[in-house]
């Protein structure tokens, strides 16, 4: 769990859901070996957000169920599930309690934001979730700060305006949480990462950017428009160009629940 650092993201969850880039859907072809995302398995996307990952399970069939502490994530999300043509049942809730029957899921899984939990409670409340045998994942896709590249240049700007966000220099790598599910007695646990050139126009990335948690999530208005009007020169003089190619790793933990889980 990320302590002393508490951004609220139903404040940017216009931009959030605008100019973030979702998970890719090579995501769920690489889960599926692992047997997670198949039709008609029932599925609960922990901290949904703006529902990127819970929507890729929905379109390839499976029955999905979204929960977020920010209601105006939920809210976005309902409306790209609607573009997508696609139906999930949302909740506002957290992970470590989110009031939902035991026993109900085949899959939980929890996209972009297992550092926010506090572990311990949050994985007794999958064990919980899950039916015997059921199946977790944990999966991140992260833009990858290089020596010199956009990442790095914006990731400089954020600290700079904001020094409690230490959030940056990531590798897109999370090894802590295998420690995690193993201490809650999930096994068979298994890892994978690929990573992608995702495409960005300069307004896209500079609105991806204010949803992040170091600046729309935490600054105050006055300081996020700032903030905007400081990158988009920076990306104008140092990464002039229609279109900018930001590196990302996607990257998923498999587990799955022993046959005596928890009711």
């Amino acid at each position: 769990m990320t302590r002393g650092f508490n951004p609220d993201f139903g404040r940017t969850a216009e931009d959030y859901s605008r100019h973030r880039a979702g998970f890719p859907p090579e995501l769920i072809t690489r889960l599926k070996p692992y047997g997670i995302g198949l039709p008609d398995q029932t599925i609960l996307d922990l901290g949904t957000g703006t529902g990127s990952l819970a929507r890729l399970f929905a379109l390839a069939g499976a029955r999905v169920t979204g929960l977020d502490p920010a209601a105006p994530l939920l809210e976005q999300a309902a409306r790209l599930d609607r573009a997508a043509g696609v139906e999930i049942d949302y909740h506002v809730g957290s992970a470590e309690s989110t009031g939902l029957p035991a026993g109900t899921f085949d899959v939980v899984s929890a996209g972009q934001c297992w550092h926010w939990f506090d572990a311990p409670r949050a994985t007794a409340e999958i064990r919980r979730l899950l039916r015997p045998g059921g199946l977790v994942t944990i999966a991140h896709f992260d833009w990858l700060p290089l020596p010199g590249n956009v990442v790095a240049a914006t990731e400089d700007l954020i600290t700079a305006f904001n020094p409690a966000w230490t959030m940056g220099g990531g590798t897109g790598l999370y090894p802590r949480w295998l420690t995690d599910l193993a201490s809650a007695g999930f096994t068979d646990i298994e890892t994978f990462s690929f990573d992608l050139n995702i495409p960005y126009t300069p307004e896209d990335w500079t609105g991806r950017i204010r949803a992040s948690a170091g600046v729309g999530a935490s600054l105050t208005p006055e300081k996020v428009a700032e903030f905007t009007e400081r990158l988009t020169t920076v990306l104008r003089d140092s990464f002039p160009g229609e279109v900018l190619r930001i590196p990302h790793r996607t990257w998923a933990v498999c587990a799955t629940a022993d046959r005596e889980t928890d009711a």
